[in-house]
């Protein structure tokens, strides 16, 4: 099957543990191997030198990965401003690459976690959903997947921690978190 009858399906990874990002990068490594157009839109993620930006260069045309927040945490309970405009520049580019088909995977990394910290309304996501175009494959990541998202996915994995170093205070490393 080539890309020409490609069925998209809709895909979440979601839960508390490690590897929900990775698994939508393995994903996009694969399908950029068969020269499928993969992008990857990173809510709340920006300013950081994460090595999947060096290597999307790599790859490009097929992988482009755009990064839509600051370096900062966000606010859960009060989003400064800025971190709103990211939010709303971010799905307004998320609505136009899976409607325009241009692509034939759109990753919305973090986007579970915009929903539920109010930066992207729930409603907005389920018709984006809903209304996919067939030949469109939607991946959504981050922790907080709402139940009725999970009800709309054709595939749902949960990432359950069951032990992190990072309890120990180990930070982020170059290459494996970043």
């Amino acid at each position: 099957m080539g890309k020409e009858s490609f069925h998209g399906l809709i895909q979440v990874y979601t839960g508390n543990g490690k590897g929900k990002t990775s698994a939508a990068l393995g994903l996009a490594l694969r399908a950029v191997g068969h020269r499928f157009k993969v992008l990857i839109i990173q809510f709340l993620k920006g300013g950081i030198s994460y090595g999947e930006l060096k290597s999307a260069r790599k790859l490009s045309p097929y992988l482009t990965i755009v990064p839509m927040g600051r370096e900062c945490f966000v606010d859960k309970k009060n989003p400064h401003p800025i971190d709103r405009r990211w939010a709303k520049k971010g799905w307004k580019l998320a609505q136009e690459a899976v409607q325009g088909q241009k692509y034939q995977i759109v990753i919305l990394d973090e986007i579970n976690v915009a929903v539920e910290y109010g930066l992207v309304p729930l409603e907005e996501l389920l018709a984006l959903m809903k209304d996919k175009p067939e030949n469109v494959e939607l991946i959504l990541t981050g922790r907080w997947a709402k139940a009725e998202v999970l009800r709309r996915a054709d595939l749902v994995t949960e990432m359950k921690e069951v032990k992190h170093y990072y309890r120990k205070g180990m930070e982020s490393r170059i290459g494996i978190e970043r």
